[in-house]
């Protein structure tokens, strides 16, 4: 992976990890937070949603649309932890 594929990566974490943020409402962690429940997301997201038979397109809508389904299940998963 080359320098523009990370800077690609991490704006992608970034992206995701803020909309997830919005759509959980108060479950923001900052820029650098936010990336890496991006990134974590999207691994989550690879994870979950080919078990469940989601199949999302390829590209950058579709990365950053992956990354956020995956950062918004562990954005619930972290507040069901911080409850307990």
């Amino acid at each position: 992976m080359g320098i523009g594929g990370l800077i690609v990566f991490l704006l992608v974490g970034a992206i995701a990890g803020w909309l997830a943020g919005l759509i959980m409402k108060g479950f923001g962690f900052g820029l650098i937070g936010n990336i890496i429940v991006g990134i974590v997301g999207a691994f989550i997201a690879g994870l979950v949603l080919p078990m469940v038979g989601i199949s999302i397109g390829g590209g950058i809508l579709g990365s950053i649309i992956h990354a956020t389904i995956g950062a918004v299940i562990l954005l619930f998963l972290i507040g069901l932890v911080r409850k307990r």
